[in-house]
C-alpha cells in the first residue's frame, strides 16, 4: 500500500497506524498513543488536526506533519 507523508512517497502494510509510520520515517515522535496528548495531529487528506495516533492508514493517504 502507498501513502504520501509531506510530499515523499512511502509503502507500508495496510491499515498502519500513521504515528507508528510517521515514527519508523523519523517525521514524528509518539508520546502517549492513545489521543490524549494531541502530540501527534497531523493533517490527513486536507482535513487538519487528525490524531496520529488513532488513525489508520488507506491506499493513497496524503498526510502532512506540522514540522
Amino acid at each position: 500500500m502507498k501513502v504520501t507523508v509531506d510530499g515523499e512517497e512511502i509503502t507500508t502494510t495496510p491499515r498502519t497506524i500513521s504515528a507508528l509510520l510517521l515514527e519508523r520515517q523519523q517525521h514524528h515522535g509518539l508520546f502517549c498513543g492513545i489521543g490524549v496528548c494531541f502530540g501527534c495531529l497531523v493533517e490527513v487528506n486536507g482535513t487538519p488536526e487528525v490524531r496520529a495516533c488513532q488513525r489508520a492508514l488507506a491506499e493513497g493517504d496524503d498526510v502532512r506533519t506540522h514540522r
